[in-house]
């Protein structure tokens, strides 16, 4: 149950959290889907999804982590594949490509102040490049906030809810959910 009486348990989700801020909700979804979808990065949907999931794993954040490993399975990564990477990421059968991507996103995550320039060298080694880069931490940071926005609300929902929630934004992306009305 979120922490506040304007969001109903069967709504609990970004869109009730923002219905209430317009001018906020859809530059926060505008956001999402530039980074997500349409931006320029050799990421695919599929390694987009999969980081900001990562992400959410490592923070713990009950409805992101579920809903953005829902939204990644369904765009192909394999089941069980983010709860391994979240458990033990070396041990994880993720791309060795992808592997220095998510461990900068794991470190930024838990211990940013702490980041140096051999993070940053590591994904550049395995042939990502300074766009890719960017996107990795853009992604990390939105969901960094997003997920204090949902745990500071309080909203989890329902497993089923989070399920179908990841599915439609496979088939919609992110600005329907940035419209309040």
């Amino acid at each position: 149950m979120a922490f506040v009486e304007s969001i109903p348990v069967e709504e609990e989700s970004v869109a009730a959290v923002m219905r209430r801020y317009p001018d906020q909700a859809m530059p926060m979804m505008q956001f999402s889907e530039s980074i997500l979808r349409t931006g320029e990065c050799d990421f695919t949907h599929e390694e987009r999804e999969l980081i900001a999931a990562f992400a959410s794993g490592v923070n713990n954040c009950t409805y992101c982590y579920h809903t953005h490993k829902a939204t990644a399975e369904a765009l192909g990564v394999d089941e069980g594949m983010l709860d391994a990477m979240v458990s033990d990421l070396e041990t994880a059968g993720v791309d060795e490509k992808m592997k220095p991507v998510l461990r900068y996103v794991k470190k930024l995550t838990e211990s940013p102040s702490k980041m140096v320039q051999a993070d940053a060298d590591a994904i550049f080694a395995a042939g990502w490049d300074e766009n890719c880069f960017h996107y990795a931490v853009m992604i990390c940071a939105m969901f960094n906030m997003m997920n204090r926005i949902m745990d500071g609300y309080g909203v989890r929902n329902t497993a089923e809810f989070r399920l179908e929630r990841g599915k439609m934004l496979v088939e919609t992306g992110y600005l329907p959910f940035g419209k309040t009305e």
